[in-house]
């Protein structure tokens, strides 16, 4: 029988933080950080995968979800900030992290703002986010943002956008992406925090061994992983072959697979 997936909310600053948790609260904790405008619900399928093994934890970033944003502007060091206030609630001494995406760069900004507290770090389709990356992203249109419209044709659109980054078989995994996208009053906050984060900066902070998750045919954060791994010397490189952005709940067991293998030493 899978592990059962609890889920609670705890008031912190921001006001009630939402998670969802799996495995043996004794085991060693590891806390999933979803990418944007998702939720815990990416990680939906994987939790039970890595409960067998692991206290898993997939939280709600602020603002996200059911998490409540707060009255700060929404930031990389925002959410960091607040994913670290979880782990103290949670009477959690140490964690293993994996971030996918924005959730990847929220986790390498946790990591260096509270090194002691972070075990492993897994960094999934993660961007390296330096000046080029700032000066590009301010030259595209909006990743998720939608004018609403009389006719709904609003989400028609929402949907078109992701389209060519899914599966074309699982649209169920876009009708989820849709459905988390609906549910937050600014879908694109987490993406303008990504753009304005200066990850040049802190990521030299980060000593803790380091696994880069790279999906192969993930377009936008593919072509990152050699960047990432230039600075972080100590990082083990593992390709999910097939992976697109929607990886943990595409691939779920791939994804738990690799994470546990590099969590536990197991050879990739």
């Amino acid at each position: 029988m899978s592990p059962v997936i609890r889920r609670a909310f705890t008031d912190l600053s921001v006001g009630q933080v939402h998670h969802a948790a799996c495995g043996d609260p004794a085991a060693p904790a590891v806390l999933l950080l979803h990418q944007s405008p998702r939720s815990w619900r990416e990680y939906a399928a994987v939790l039970p995968l890595l409960g067998e093994h692991w206290h898993a934890i997939a939280m709600d970033t602020a603002g996200f979800g059911d998490s409540a944003a707060g009255e700060v502007p929404a930031a990389i060091e925002h959410y960091a900030r607040v994913a670290l206030e979880l782990i103290d609630a949670l009477s959690l001494p140490r964690v293993h992290v994996v971030g996918h995406h924005t959730g990847g760069v929220v986790a390498v900004e946790l990591a260096a703002l509270a090194p002691s507290r972070v075990a492993l770090l897994v960094l999934s389709s993660t961007p390296f986010t330096d000046a080029a990356f700032r000066r590009a992203r301010a030259e595209r249109p909006p990743i998720d943002e939608v004018a609403p419209s009389n006719d709904g044709s609003h989400l028609m659109a929402l949907w078109q956008r992701r389209q060519g980054f899914y599966p074309p078989d699982r649209p169920e995994l876009l009708e989820a992406f849709v459905r988390d996208a609906l549910a937050v009053a600014d879908p694109e906050a987490g993406h303008r925090a990504v753009a304005a984060y200066r990850m040049e900066e802190r990521i030299g902070l980060i000593t803790q061994p380091v696994c880069i998750l790279r999906a192969t045919a993930d377009p936008f954060a593919a072509p990152h992983a050699q960047e990432l791994m230039h600075h972080l010397p100590q990082a083990t490189l593992v390709e999910i072959d097939g992976g697109m952005v929607p990886v943990p709940d595409q691939m779920p067991e791939a994804f738990a697979a690799a994470v546990h293998g590099f969590l536990s030493g197991l050879p990739a």
